[in-house]
């Protein structure tokens, strides 16, 4: 292993109560998107607005792939939370967080419904429930981030 991986990897097993706590806030954040997904996704009026994809939607779903796209997405937010802390507006935890969460909500869930609504003759309710339901769980989870990894983050 070259010098670049090996300082970074002896540095977070040094503190392992700092990586202990990072590893629950990533888990937790895994595990909040794949709850938030399911309620987002499989709820009676989520099903109705999403009639409109029946026929191109698969008939089943790849379960380990998704966990593992979650746990991918779980740990690369983390650590660009973790890069952007000190940046981000608020003096608690809990504003970044709330901070995080919105920049969150613009980039992966405000651009896409955009794009869709360029692309694609999709009905506006829909647009505007992915809207609504992806500010909910990009909220939830930079919260989350935003109370647990702020004590893994040393100050400036």
């Amino acid at each position: 292993m070259g010098t670049s991986i090996k300082m970074p990897w002896r540095n977070m097993w040094r503190k392992w109560r700092r990586t202990a706590i990072a590893l629950v806030a990533i888990v937790l954040g895994v595990v909040l998107l794949l709850l938030m997904d399911g309620l987002i996704n499989a709820n009676p009026l989520a099903i109705k607005l999403y009639e409109i994809y029946q026929p191109i939607a698969r008939t089943s779903i790849n379960a380990p792939a998704g966990i593992m796209i979650d746990l991918f997405y779980g740990f690369a937010l983390a650590a660009i939370f973790i890069l952007l802390y000190n940046s981000l507006p608020g003096k608690s935890g809990l504003m970044k967080g709330i901070s995080y969460g919105l920049l969150l909500w613009f980039f992966r869930v405000v651009m896409s419904a955009a794009s869709s609504w360029m692309m694609f003759n999709i009905p506006p309710a829909i647009l505007l429930y992915g809207l609504l339901a992806g500010l909910g769980e990009m909220l939830l989870l930079g919260v989350l981030y935003g109370l647990t990894l702020r004590a893994i983050i040393p100050p400036c």
